[in-house]
């Protein structure tokens, strides 16, 4: 490991907008996180696998009036994501270490108001089609912690993680489904809130269309 990254995992491990194994409010804030991290009764929005925090940080611009929390296992993706969130003065703004098959453990019975998933690793494998961050076993773990009627959202410039995504919502039967392959030539482009990842926009100066759906579970 060099030297740049263990000095962003020292940095990651004393700031308090970072929630880590070894930090004594790692796994004891489930129900909790408006009380303790936020120090208000805002609503809750979660980044899954946020990289590094972009659109994370991105959304606590824009609602200063509600609280984000970017959740990924990468430490040194969160130490970009908390580090522009200091830079910009943003106290709405928390960032979870963690595998997203353990985010039950952290957040209590309908406390999340809203989920963002931003560009996943669409694991095209068949093998890894468990690890999708839109299979079945994850649309149960986010139905657990969303409260009634608590939205989705996915972005992604992958079409076949787009049609297996919709294929699974299809079958559950999820309610309000809204969907575009082409999202910044469709009517539904004011739900992205205007705010564009590094990735986003390579995929688009690419060429790339993409894809975005909304959805209850």
């Amino acid at each position: 490991m060099t030297r740049s990254k263990l000095a962003k995992f020292a940095a990651v491990a004393e700031r308090d907008n970072v929630i880590q194994d070894g930090d004594a409010l790692y796994g004891n804030l489930a129900g909790r996180w408006r009380e303790i991290q936020f120090e208000n009764d805002n609503p809750l929005v979660l980044e899954i696998g946020c990289g590094r925090g972009e659109y994370t940080v991105g959304m606590a611009q824009l609602f200063p009036d509600k609280n984000f929390i970017g959740v990924d296992i990468k430490g040194e993706r969160l130490w970009n994501g908390s580090t522009r969130a200091l830079e910009k003065n943003l106290y709405n703004v928390a960032f979870l270490r963690v595998f997203i098959e353990q985010i039950a453990g952290h957040f209590a019975s309908g406390e999340a108001d809203e989920i963002w998933i931003t560009f996943p690793d669409p694991r095209p494998k068949d093998r890894d089609i468990k690890r999708r961050l839109t299979s079945p076993r994850f649309l149960d773990l986010y139905k657990q912690i969303l409260k009634p009627g608590g939205i989705i959202h996915l972005k992604t410039d992958n079409q076949d993680l787009y049609a297996y995504t919709l294929d699974v919502l299809k079958d559950r039967e999820a309610r309000n489904l809204l969907y575009t392959d082409d999202l910044y030539k469709s009517d539904l482009q004011e739900h992205a809130l205007g705010i564009y990842t590094t990735y986003e926009q390579r995929y688009m100066a690419e060429g790339i269309p993409i894809k975005y759906i909304r959805f209850q579970v």
